[in-house]
């Protein structure tokens, strides 16, 4: 379950931030597949922006139509396209979201990675009043992560290498030395990447579903490698294979070029 989006009664409901001023949105999905978004703020800049983020998150406004032309015919993820028009990567509202979930994502399970992000949302994250007048709540701001203990993170469950990368990464971002929003993602990726303990994956979980790129794909990812072995197994995606190793995966998705990303999303729900 995430830590922050509220689903209740056919709309979700989130808690963003536009510098430091809380912004409440909420989307829903009418009869006609109209999406409406709304949001509570107390100035109308703050309320465009955490507009603007969740129609980012959820892909409303990206035109679809090269990968629908190139791949709806595709012998693998042909029949989900043409199933599933409206499939999008689900992204993070953030960049820096991405990233911090990422980090604490490496090498666990999902469970156990939910509820140490959870902890921290709890703990360090910012809150409002919610439509129904419970608590809501987003993520700490990069300058909170930055500004703590790696020792309270691990008390968290983060393990000691991870809670370090995780600080250390706040830090660049609250500085300034990285900005995920700039148009030169590689060159945030290069800083990052030098942080020990933040490899590819985490930075190509960055890219996929903090800053809206198709081409990049996590290929290290457990699911992706169980996926890809299979089909290397037999062809059928049920097969017995090992795990594919992560050349094998970028091999897999390489004719995707571009949209590798968002293939792979259609791959999963085969």
């Amino acid at each position: 379950m995430d830590s922050v989006l509220r689903h209740r009664g056919g709309v979700l409901e989130r808690l963003l931030h536009h510098e430091e001023e809380p912004v409440l949105v909420r989307v829903t999905q009418t009869a006609e597949d109209r999406v409406l978004f709304g949001a509570r703020a107390s100035s109308p800049a703050s309320a465009t922006y955490g507009i603007a983020r969740m129609r980012f998150a959820l892909g409303v406004d990206e035109d679809m139509r090269e990968f629908y032309r190139r791949f709806a015919r595709d012998p693998l993820i042909g029949s989900s396209v043409r199933r599933r028009p409206w499939l999008r990567v689900m992204r993070r509202p953030e960049p820096f979201e991405a990233l911090a979930w990422a980090i604490c994502e490496q090498l666990i399970e999902f469970e156990r990675a939910a509820a140490i992000q959870r902890r921290v949302v709890a703990r360090l994250g910012r809150c409002a009043v919610g439509t129904d007048g419970n608590t809501v709540r987003d993520l700490p701001t990069p300058a909170a992560l930055a500004g703590v203990a790696p020792a309270l993170l691990e008390s968290f469950d983060l393990a000691p290498v991870r809670a370090i990368a995780l600080v250390r990464a706040a830090r660049e971002v609250a500085s300034g030395r990285v900005d995920l929003h700039a148009s030169d993602h590689e060159h945030a990726w290069r800083r990052l990447r030098a942080i020990p303990g933040i490899g590819a994956w985490t930075v190509e979980m960055l890219a996929l579903f903090g800053q809206g790129r198709h081409d990049q794909l996590p290929a290290a990812d457990v699911g992706l490698l169980k996926l890809v072995g299979r089909h290397l197994s037999d062809g059928s995606g049920w097969g017995s294979h090992p795990r594919a190793q992560e050349h094998e995966v970028r091999a897999f998705f390489a004719p995707y070029e571009e949209w590798a990303g968002l293939a792979a999303v259609h791959m999963r729900a085969l």
